[in-house]
């Protein structure tokens, strides 16, 4: 086999692997494949009732180490005579065939065995470290306790309105069961060989020194020196090796020794940060940063909003699913102490607001912000005792149903239905759309407010 001079990746390792146990199997040898939740390979020999040469295994764990590279693991090959429990091993139920091997006659048998793992991680409330320099990029969270709520496609045209004020933005797709943001700011542009996936999964081997992870989207703000780039979930890959998004998947909520699933994923939103220093003209980190969380009650979520994040934008539709999702994942934040320090920073969105003769926008606004009012009351505080002069001790959190720079207050987008099945690619320029423009004004308006401070001025665009 032919060895690429950069270090192996993820999608050559399989390859690389089977490559060997194929050549074990033409000798024949039994071969059981194993891979752990990293990734990497361990090759185990059935060399039972039949002995090898003496520097057989040594040659053949040379041979491994040096193809696999990072992905063998520190024992590479084992022999089932040396194992205590080579039975239990090599009988397991989760064994499969490999599925393109054709033994011919007198070849062994090629099987395997996957490990996954699908982790927890409700990382603690930080705030986002500063750089070297002083300085620190804003980070907003786009999050939906459901999916099917807009919050993509608000993500998209919040990016490209920032990059029209002259903002370098960034948007990392942190919705890996599910990513959409790079295909739809792209908008056909090339996105990287690499994406968040690759990163989590090679930083775990600290493999990840060469990946390709942003893109400039090729989108062309209006005014100033604005620049909108893209970290996708997925990159494109290779024409020569096929992509094994789905394995990667099963393996990026591992925690590995000194680094938890919260720190791998400040770690690759931060990675994607310098990329785009690196590969933008101007050298400058992004401004701004928009990470477009997965739904639901997940270790993303949890990481994004509780560790990464400097303001959350909570979408969510006025139905009794919304506000059960939001109650458990506060009352969650309140058992565990962690709502003084995470309530400022979260805002709800109203999206996909309907304007009808059966439901005004108005009244629709009104039953949200009540049923918001009454899910965040758990992060307020309520019973906060006055001073003398009737205002709230000092630290207090207890703002008013009325109160709209409150969290609990939504800001609204409207329901549009020619956003539904929105692609991108067939429809360019659909962002300065009147319908889109009439449809997110309130909510870009608010949302610029409230990451760079800039007042707003006339029109959206």
């Amino acid at each position: 086999m032919t060895l690429s001079p950069h270090p192996v990746l993820f999608d050559e390792a399989r390859p690389r692997a089977l490559g060997v146990a194929y050549e074990m199997a033409a000798e024949g040898w039994d071969v059981l494949l194993v891979r752990d939740v990293l990734g990497r390979f361990t090759l185990v020999v059935d060399d039972r009732g039949r002995q090898a040469e003496a520097d057989w295994a040594g040659a053949w764990t040379e041979r491994l180490t040096e193809t696999l590279r990072p992905y063998a693991t520190d024992r590479p090959l084992l022999l089932a005579s040396a194992l205590f429990s080579a039975d239990d091993l090599l009988n397991s139920v989760r064994i499969q065939p490999d599925p393109e091997h054709r033994p011919g006659e007198g070849h062994g048998n090629v099987r395997l065995l996957d490990n996954t793992v699908v982790g927890e991680d409700w990382g603690q409330v930080s705030t986002p470290a500063l750089e070297m320099d002083g300085s620190r990029t804003h980070r907003t969270a786009l999050y939906g306790f459901k999916g099917g709520v807009g919050r993509t496609t608000a993500t998209a045209i919040l990016a490209r309105h920032l990059a029209d004020r002259g903002h370098i933005v960034l948007v990392i797709d942190l919705d890996l069961e599910s990513p959409g943001a790079g295909p739809l700011l792209s908008a056909g542009a090339e996105l990287p060989r690499h994406g968040v996936v690759d990163q989590l999964v090679e930083s775990a081997v600290h493999n990840a020194a060469i990946l390709d992870l942003v893109a400039p989207t090729g989108y062309t703000p209006r005014t100033g020196r604005g620049e909108l780039w893209v970290a996708p979930a997925r990159g494109q890959g290779s024409a020569n090796v096929p992509y094994s998004y789905v394995d990667k998947l099963n393996r990026v909520y591992a925690d590995i020794p000194g680094a938890d699933f919260a720190e791998r994923l400040e770690t690759a939103v931060r990675a994607c940060e310098s990329a785009v220093a690196r590969g933008s003209e101007s050298g400058r980190r992004p401004d701004v940063v928009l990470l477009d969380s997965r739904a639901g009650i997940h270790d993303i979520a949890a990481v994004t909003i509780s560790r990464l994040c400097d303001l959350a934008l909570l979408f969510g539709t006025d139905n009794r699913q919304t506000w059960s999702g939001y109650g458990d994942l506060f009352g969650a934040w309140h058992a565990s102490g962690q709502a003084r320090r995470i309530r400022e920073k979260l805002r709800m969105v109203a999206s996909m607001v309907p304007d009808s003769p059966q439901r005004p926008m108005d009244a629709y606004l009104k039953s949200f912000r009540d049923h918001s009012w009454e899910c965040f009351s758990v992060l307020y505080d309520d019973d906060a005792p006055l001073l003398a002069t009737g205002e709230l001790v000092p630290g207090a959190f207890s703002p008013s149903l009325e109160d709209d720079s409150a969290p609990h207050h939504p800001i609204p987008i409207l329901f549009e239905p020619g956003l539904v099945g929105l692609d991108a690619d067939s429809a360019p320029g659909w962002q300065d759309r009147a319908f889109v423009q009439a449809a997110y004004r309130d909510f870009l308006e608010t949302a610029m407010l409230l990451i760079t401070a800039e007042p707003q001025s006339e029109g959206i665009s």
